[in-house]
């Protein structure tokens, strides 16, 4: 016990001369801090190159999206390429006798829900973009009412909320159909993908492309790259999940994001995007009060 004592104690008395002659913080000598402004130097060009060549690759769309001929021009084999501007496409008139669009000069800035009926059986008409979070606004909408047959008529959007849509209509054992009048563009194929029966009346546009898969196009080269690898990788399970030939990526990834790709009768056919003739027996009535 003794011998315990004067060891705490000794340990005490050195504990409080160490704290007496405790150094001082070491400031930075001159060599240091050189060392520290060259680095950061070298942080600053690195981040400066990556910026440029974001800028490099974005500012071009930007200033000159495309010169492609105007989505309005028909298609014809081995001239389909088109201008895409999902903010400037407007509803086309639908001729007499089909399916009524919604009464808007310009399409809604997210997917418009409409509850109909088709023979006798309920029927969904989207149209619209498909923006970040209808996905999930959609399946609350869907699950109170589910439709057996959705009809779209979309520029396209966000690729994630298509592919949750999809899943969701393939789930729920719906048909996807499109009118003469109507559109499917960008993202909106794979919501067309996911019925269990596709139709599409000649006439329609159904187009696809590039995508970016995050909002920021800006992104940093190495990091941009695996974002789109990842999610191209994603769609292409999705498309073999759904039934419908992977080999239509070929066309969307030759097709740059400012551009869209409208596929011929032919294209829709030996892709698997329709599974019916295209024509509808009847079409559906949407309420002139609908909103």
């Amino acid at each position: 016990m003794r011998w315990r004592r004067r060891r705490a104690a000794g340990a005490s008395s050195a504990a409080g001369t160490d704290a007496e002659a405790a150094p001082e913080p070491r400031q930075a000598s001159g060599e240091t801090r050189k060392w520290l402004y060259a680095i950061l130097g070298v942080q600053v060009m690195f981040a400066l190159i990556l910026f440029g060549s974001d800028l490099a690759r974005v500012l071009p769309l930007a200033l000159s999206p495309s010169s492609a001929p105007s989505l309005t021009q028909p298609a014809r084999p081995g001239d389909q390429t088109r201008r895409y501007s999902p903010a400037r496409i407007s509803p086309r008139e639908a001729p007499p006798g089909s399916r009524p669009l919604p009464a808007t000069d310009t399409m809604p800035t997210r997917l418009l829900a409409e509850f109909t009926t088709w023979q006798d059986a309920p029927a969904l008409v989207l149209t619209g973009q498909i923006a970040p979070g209808d996905a999930a606004r959609l399946a609350e909408e869907l699950t109170l009412e589910p439709p057996l047959r959705v009809f779209l008529n979309s520029p396209g959007g966000s690729v994630a909320d298509a592919l949750a849509i999809g899943d969701w209509l393939r789930e729920a054992g719906v048909d996807t159909a499109m009118t003469q009048s109507d559109i499917c563009l960008s993202a909106c194929p794979y919501i067309l993908a996911a019925g269990t029966e596709r139709t599409v009346e000649e006439g329609a546009w159904v187009g696809v492309h590039q995508h970016y898969f995050d909002e920021n196009t800006a992104l940093p080269a190495f990091l941009a790259v695996s974002d789109i690898q990842r999610g191209q990788g994603e769609v292409m399970a999705y498309l073999i999940e759904m039934g419908v030939d992977p080999g239509l990526m070929q066309p969307a990834l030759m097709t740059p994001p400012e551009e869209i790709y409208l596929l011929l009768p032919e294209e829709l056919d030996r892709y698997d995007l329709v599974t019916t003739p295209d024509d509808l027996p009847e079409a559906p009535d949407v309420p002139d009060d609908a909103t």
